[in-house]
């Protein structure tokens, strides 16, 4: 108690001013409606500067959770995609044989989601490495795609990680076709630019032009029909003349490349016997 007084005598003029600057305050606002309104709009301004700070801040930190979950929303909306291009398929097909029974199968294709831990797009042989493994269901030959498009094929997996050959990567090549186009040829990357790569051994039959869509043909069991790829750039020809070779600009961003689908091909098994 002594010491309270003590303090309230050394700083009696501050205490003194603070509450007369109290009062004054309070008879200035609550007597004035114009003064209030400044206050109170006053008041209004900062909070909401504040709250929208706060906002900003826990937006950032949510950021990767709201990425991983569009993934997963692309990837089911893929998922629907291409059940529904297989059932357009068996409709026709059922039409052509003049039967209008219809089965709605389940399309063979599923998708698992992994983050990339590590990426190479600057040597001559690139790989990719990312988080899945064998104990999430990851196996050799999956085809790994992103929003975008194509980036490569799964080579090696561990328990809870997977190597990728990349798309930049020579030794990978892939089996494309120009968008509407039934003709296909073999996509590879020639060392030039992680932007760009080369479809070669496309027939010269072939109607093209530049800025069309190239996609992946189908005429594989690791690839699903119709993933994009990129666009035409230019065009030349083969060696022999019978052939072109278009440059294509790669719709996936290597240099920026966070999240990838990897594609399961549940029937991989029964082609392979049936292959034998």
């Amino acid at each position: 108690m002594k010491n309270l007084l003590n303090f309230l005598v050394r700083y009696s003029p501050w205490v003194v001013f603070a509450f007369y600057a109290s009062v004054s305050c309070y008879l200035l606002y609550s007597d004035s409606p114009a003064q209030r309104h400044v206050y109170l709009t006053s008041a209004g301004a900062v909070a909401s500067t504040v709250y929208d700070g706060v906002h900003n801040v826990t937006s950032y930190f949510h950021l990767r959770e709201i990425n991983e979950g569009l993934h997963a929303r692309n990837s089911e909306l893929e998922d629907q995609i291409l059940s529904l291009r297989r059932q357009l398929q068996e409709t026709r097909e059922a039409i052509h044989a003049d039967t209008m029974t219809v089965t709605a199968a389940l399309h063979p294709f599923s998708f698992i989601i992994a983050s990339v831990t590590n990426n190479s797009i600057a040597h001559p042989y690139n790989y990719i490495t990312i988080n899945k493994g064998a104990l999430d269901g990851v196996v050799p030959e999956m085809g790994v795609v992103d929003q975008n498009g194509v980036v490569g094929v799964v080579n090696i997996t561990s328990d809870h990680h997977a190597r990728i050959i990349s798309l930049l990567n020579p030794d990978f090549r892939l089996s494309c076709k120009v968008k509407g186009s039934d003709a296909f040829g073999s996509l590879v990357w020639d060392g030039h630019t992680p932007e760009e790569a080369v479809l070669e051994e496309l027939p010269k039959h072939t109607v093209f032009a530049p800025g069309d869509t190239i996609v992946t043909s189908g005429y594989s069991a690791v690839f699903p029909e119709g993933i994009p790829v990129g666009s035409v750039i230019a065009s030349s020809s083969d060696s022999d003349d019978n052939f072109f070779r278009l440059r294509i600009k790669l719709f996936t961003d290597f240099t920026t490349l966070s999240t990838v689908r990897l594609i399961k091909n549940n029937e991989l098994d029964d082609i392979r016997r049936a292959e034998q």
